[in-house]
């Protein structure tokens, strides 16, 4: 009955994009209602079997890639078409240009490391299903809280697990201790060890990044106390993976950084896919410093972040 329903769909579809029938008319031709025209058109929107792209001829997206991957030395841009200057907006759109980039290159086998935060989780929810073989999914840092705020890393990492149908690698920990000595010692857990290790492994690494304003997530998620939100929000333009580094992309609490469970920037580096997804105004700085620190090889962002990028 479904694939019945796919095929009429699909003629639909075509019909009314390519013919440029009218609904009216395909329902005189097919012998059917008008609603039942209108339904099976937005059950193949639904389906996929029909893309709608709207191309702007102001907006050379093409170009401003290519200037970007010049300016900030990497393999690949992606940018996403964004309706709004919202960082919200923003999201969505970067989250559904990077899953249709993973899609393109993962393959069987793959380790995939993934971070946590709004904009993984609106990726993980625009991923495209594919079965893979042998690959494996691992949590890059800690991210077990007590905040009333989530974090969303369960559900990343089950959300692309299920995707792919394959598993996933947890870390069980918050991502900072209170103590160098404490991380250390947990650090050489048997299990621990060996998901850090496997995040180590990892072929692709999906992260964003963080800013330093009041009302960040690390903030709002109560992983320092006031004190130290202070030091941070001084030296700091934002974080990856929970690492805080300065406008030049350096590393810039080194203190801090040692009691931080996860991969590290510079893990990050030697990545055969190390993949950033971030846009917004308010995260501009904190894009640009970790472009100079080249944690990424592959940028995916929206227009209005790139435009602001490239002024420089």
């Amino acid at each position: 009955m479904n694939r019945d329903r796919d095929k009429l769909s699909i003629t639909v579809a075509r019909l009314y994009y390519r013919s440029e029938y009218s609904q009216q008319r395909i329902a005189e031709e097919l012998e059917i209602s008008r609603p039942s025209v209108s339904r099976l058109l937005q059950y193949a929107k639904d389906k996929g079997y029909v893309k709608i792209q709207i191309m702007d001829p102001v907006e050379d997206m093409s170009n401003m890639e290519q200037m970007l991957m010049e300016k900030y030395r990497l393999n690949e841009v992606r940018l996403a078409s964004s309706t709004l200057n919202d960082e919200n907006e923003i999201k969505k759109y970067i989250g559904i240009k990077a899953a249709e980039y993973l899609d393109s290159i993962v393959h069987d086998g793959d380790i995939i490391g993934v971070g946590w935060g709004t904009t993984l989780y609106n990726m993980s929810c625009s991923l495209v299903p594919k079965v893979l073989k042998g690959a494996q999914i691992v949590q890059l840092e800690g991210g077990v809280t007590h905040s009333k705020w989530r974090n969303y890393a369960k559900d990343i990492l089950e959300n692309f697990a299920n995707n792919y149908s394959t598993i996933a690698q947890y870390l069980p920990l918050p991502v900072i201790f209170g103590s160098r000595e404490v991380k250390e010692m947990v650090d050489q857990d048997r299990h621990i060890k060996r998901v850090l290790e496997l995040g180590n492994h990892a072929n692709i690494a999906i992260f964003s990044v963080g800013t330093v304003r009041p009302n960040a997530l690390f903030f709002r998620l109560g992983y320092t106390d006031a004190e130290e939100k202070t030091k941070i929000q001084k030296t700091a333009v934002g974080d990856i993976c929970s690492r805080f580094f300065d406008d030049d992309g350096h590393i810039c609490n080194k203190e801090l950084d040692a009691r931080t469970v996860g991969i590290t920037l510079d893990e990050l580096r030697g990545k055969e896919h190390s993949i950033m997804i971030a846009g917004g105004e308010a995260k501009i700085p904190a894009i640009r410093a970790a472009l100079k620190g080249n944690y990424a090889n592959v940028f995916i962002t929206d227009q209005f972040t790139a435009k602001q990028l490239l002024k420089d």
